[in-house]
C-alpha cells in the first residue's frame, strides 16, 4: 500500500484510485438532461476513508434556474411571430388607403380639366409643359445621386465623411446665391433660407471637427460585414423604385389639386403624406439591414435578406411606422436642446423653461430613439420597449457619451441636403430658361425630392453603424469587435478625450 501511495499522478492505477475516491456530482442542469453514469466502487485503504454516498437531487433541484434561458427560448426570441405596434400599423395602412384614393381622385380631376375647354385646360397644359419635366428630371437625378452617395460612403468612408460635411455647406450656399440672383420675391425668400442654413451648417462643421475621426473609424468597421451579403442592397433598390413610382403619381395629383377646392390645404396634406411614406420606406430598409447585420454579430448567422425584407414589411412594419413619426421629431428636439444649452445662464427664472424642455427631451429620448431599430429587427420588440432596452444597455456599458456624440445621423441628413441642393441648382437653372414663374415652387419641390430619395439610400450605412453600437453593448466580448469603442471609453474616462453629448438637465436642476 505504501508503494501504491508513491505512484505517479499519470500512472493508470493511481488514476483509478483517484476516480474511486473523488467523485464530482453533476450540476442540476446536466442532471436534468442526462442520466447519471454509474461510478466505480472505491477500494478502501488504511489511510483512506470510505467515500460518502452521493445524494440524489430532488425533482425541484433537477430543474434549471429560471434566469438561465434555454436554447428554445433564444430561438423563439429571434423569430417572434407577433406584429409590433399594431395601432400605428393600422393607422399607416388607413392613411395609405386614403392617400391612394386621394391621389387617384386628383389625377381624375386633372384629366377631366385637361379634356374640358376653358381656362383650366390652358393652365394644365402650361403646367405639363413647363412644370412636369423638371420634376421628373429631379426624381431621376435624386435616385442617381442616392446611389452615388451610398456607393462612395461604402468605398471611401474616411474621405466621404469630411466631404459630406463641407460640401453640404458649399452646395446650400451656392443654391441660395443662385436663387437670389433671379431677383424675384419667391426666389429671394427661398435663397435667404438656403444661405441661413449654410451658415448654420458651416458652424456645425467646425463644432464636430473633433468627432470626425472617430466617426470614420466606426464607419469603416461597421461596413465590413456588408461584403458578406451580396444582396444586402436589394431592399434599398426596391424602396427607391417604389418611391420613384409613387413620386410620379404624386406629382400628377399635385397638378390635379389645382382644379380642386382649397388647393393649398390639399397640397399640404399630400406633402405630409409623402414625407411619412418616404420615411417608412427608409425605415423598412433600415430594419431589413439591421436584422441581417445584427444576427451576424449576435449569432454568427448568414441570414436571408429576402426573408428579413418580408419580415420588415409584415411583422415589424408597425414599429417602423411609429418610429417614422417620432424619431425625426426627437432628432429635431436634440438640435433645439443643443441650442438651449448654448444660451444657458445662471438666471434660474429666465432659463427655467429651457431646463424643463431639456428634462422632457431627456425622458422622451430614452423611450424613443433611432437605436431601437436594431432590437426591433433582431428580437421583434415594440418601438418603445426596444428604445428603453437599448438605452439601458448603453447606460450599463457606460456608452451614453459615445452614442450621444455620434454624428452618423447628421452625416446621413447632410447627404440628403447635398442631393437636395444639387437638384435645386439644376432645376432652377433649367426653369429660368423656360418659365421663370415656376422657379420658386420647383426649387422647393426639387430639394424635397432629392432629400427624401437620398435618405432612403443612406439607410444601409446608417443601419450598419447602429448595429455596431447596439450589438457591442449587448456582447462586448464578441470576437467580431475590436478595441475601437473600449479605447474611446478609456480616453473619455481618463479625461484625455471629451465627447460632446446631447445636452442634459444640469445637476442642480434635477432635484
Amino acid at each position: 500500500m505504501s508503494r501504491m501511495q508513491r505512484l505517479s499522478n499519470t500512472n493508470p492505477l493511481r488514476l483509478v484510485l483517484n476516480n474511486a475516491t473523488r467523485v464530482a456530482s453533476p450540476s442540476p442542469f446536466q442532471h436534468h438532461h442526462q442520466q447519471p453514469q454509474p461510478q466505480p466502487r472505491s477500494i478502501p485503504t488504511p489511510q483512506q476513508p470510505q467515500p460518502q454516498p452521493r445524494s440524489i437531487p430532488t425533482p425541484q433541484q433537477q430543474q434549471p434556474p429560471l434566469s438561465v434561458p434555454t436554447p428554445q427560448q433564444t430561438v423563439a426570441s429571434l423569430n417572434s411571430r407577433s406584429y409590433t405596434n399594431k395601432i400605428s400599423l393600422f393607422l399607416f395602412i388607413l392613411h395609405l388607403v386614403l392617400a391612394i384614393g386621394l391621389v387617384g381622385f386628383l389625377i381624375f380631376k386633372g384629366i377631366q380639366g385637361l379634356l374640358e375647354e376653358g381656362r383650366a385646360q390652358r393652365n394644365e397644359k402650361r403646367i405639363l409643359k413647363y412644370f412636369l419635366p423638371q420634376v421628373e428630371a429631379a426624381s431621376f437625378l435624386s435616385i442617381t445621386l442616392a446611389f452615388i452617395w451610398q456607393k462612395a460612403v461604402r468605398v471611401w468612408p474616411k474621405l466621404m465623411v469630411h466631404f459630406i460635411i463641407w460640401s453640404s455647406f458649399v452646395l446650400t450656399l451656392a443654391a441660395g446665391i443662385l436663387l437670389i440672383c433671379f431677383q424675384r420675391p419667391a426666389t429671394d425668400g427661398i435663397g435667404v433660407l438656403f444661405i441661413a442654413f449654410s451658415i448654420g451648417n458651416g458652424l456645425y462643421a467646425c463644432w464636430v471637427t473633433q468627432r470626425v475621426s472617430f466617426c470614420t473609424k466606426i464607419f469603416i468597421k461597421s461596413l465590413d460585414p456588408v461584403s458578406k451579403f451580396p444582396d444586402l442592397n436589394r431592399p434599398t433598390y426596391w424602396m427607391l423604385g417604389a418611391g420613384f413610382l409613387w413620386m410620379s403619381f404624386w406629382i400628377l395629383a399635385v397638378i390635379g389639386a389645382l382644379n380642386f377646392s382649397v388647393p393649398p390645404l390639399v397640397i399640404m396634406a399630400l406633402v405630409l403624406s409623402l414625407a411619412w411614406t418616404a420615411e417608412v420606406m427608409r425605415n423598412v430598409a433600415n430594419v431589413t439591414v439591421s436584422r441581417v447585420i445584427a444576427l451576424y454579430y449576435l449569432r454568427g448567422m448568414q441570414s436571408s435578406t429576402q426573408f428579413c425584407f418580408q419580415r420588415a414589411l409584415s411583422k415589424n412594419l408597425g414599429s417602423a411606422c411609429l418610429g417614422s413619426l417620432f424619431v425625426p421629431a426627437i432628432e429635431a428636439l436634440r438640435i433645439v436642446a443643443r441650442g438651449l444649452n448654448l444660451v444657458e445662464g445662471e438666471d434660474e427664472f429666465m432659463f427655467s423653461c429651457a431646463h424643463c424642455c431639456l428634462k422632457v427631451m431627456d425622458s422622451i429620448f430614452s423611450r424613443g430613439n433611432g437605436w431601437a431599430y436594431v432590437q426591433i429587427a433582431a428580437y421583434g420588440k415594440s418601438f418603445v420597449k426596444a428604445s428603453q432596452d437599448t438605452w439601458e444597455l448603453f447606460q450599463k456599458r457606460k456608452m451614453v457619451e459615445i452614442v450621444d456624440s455620434d454624428i452618423t445621423s447628421s452625416i446621413c441628413f447632410l447627404t440628403g441636403i447635398c442631393s437636395g441642393s444639387i437638384c435645386t441648382i439644376v432645376v432652377a437653372a433649367w426653369t429660368a430658361t423656360v418659365h421663370r414663374g415656376y422657379i420658386g415652387t420647383l426649387s422647393i419641390l426639387a430639394a424635397f425630392i432629392g432629400y427624401l430619395m437620398t435618405r432612403i439610400a443612406m439607410a444601409l450605412p446608417h443601419a450598419c453603424v447602429g448595429c455596431y453600437y447596439v450589438c457591442y453593448a449587448e456582447n462586448p466580448e464578441n470576437r467580431l469587435f475590436d478595441k475601437t469603442i473600449p479605447d474611446r471609453l478609456e480616453l473619455i474616462e481618463s479625461g484625455r478625450d471629451v465627447a460632446v453629448p446631447t445636452p442634459r438637465v444640469p445637476r442642480r436642476f434635477q432635484r
